[in-house]
């Protein structure tokens, strides 16, 4: 192999790397597994007051994120976000990351929450807990520039149950 066959492969090794770290990234997220970092301790007034969270990277590849938000509505109304900052996780691994609750009516969404919790703990029923939805949004800049994010919608229920769970791949 000739001097210019090696430069060029090198070149070539170098350009690709960035686009496939992006990409394998987006497909890392799409398989991200989380949950609170206390199994079967996650209630949704807990998360209103900060905490932490698992995330387990069940794939052969680190996966980065820029920004990780679980926001909650009830009957259409926003009632605030949990954030968590910029992460990269190890291949087959989990990372406890901190999150912050962030709200404009925060009590209104504390009190909205306290009696969804004991709903789904099998208390008597209020409010309808069909009409809390969680939006998990995560957003993955490709190359660092090119805006990318990845947005799964689910019940507060099956939320619930999923921040509950006591396996994740990574244990």
């Amino acid at each position: 192999m000739n001097k210019h066959s090696i430069i060029t492969i090198i070149a070539i090794i170098v350009i690709i790397s960035p686009f496939a770290h992006s990409g394998l990234s987006i497909i890392g997220m799409q398989n991200l597994e989380y949950r609170w970092d206390s199994p079967g301790q996650f209630t949704f007034f807990t998360m209103s007051n900060h905490g932490e969270m698992e995330l387990c990277n069940s794939m052969p590849f680190w996966v980065s994120f820029e920004k990780l938000e679980i926001m909650s509505y009830f009957e259409t109304n926003y009632l605030g976000t949990f954030s968590i900052n910029p992460s990269t996780i190890n291949p087959m691994s989990s990372t406890v990351q901190e999150g912050i609750f962030s709200s404009e009516k925060l009590s209104a969404s504390q009190h909205v929450f306290m009696t969804l919790d004991f709903e789904f703990d099998g208390g008597d029923i209020r409010l309808d807990p069909n009409q809390l939805i969680v939006v998990v949004q995560a957003d993955m800049p490709i190359l660092g520039i090119v805006p990318y994010s990845s947005t799964t919608q689910m019940s507060g229920f099956d939320f619930d149950r999923m921040m509950n769970a006591e396996d994740l791949t990574c244990d």
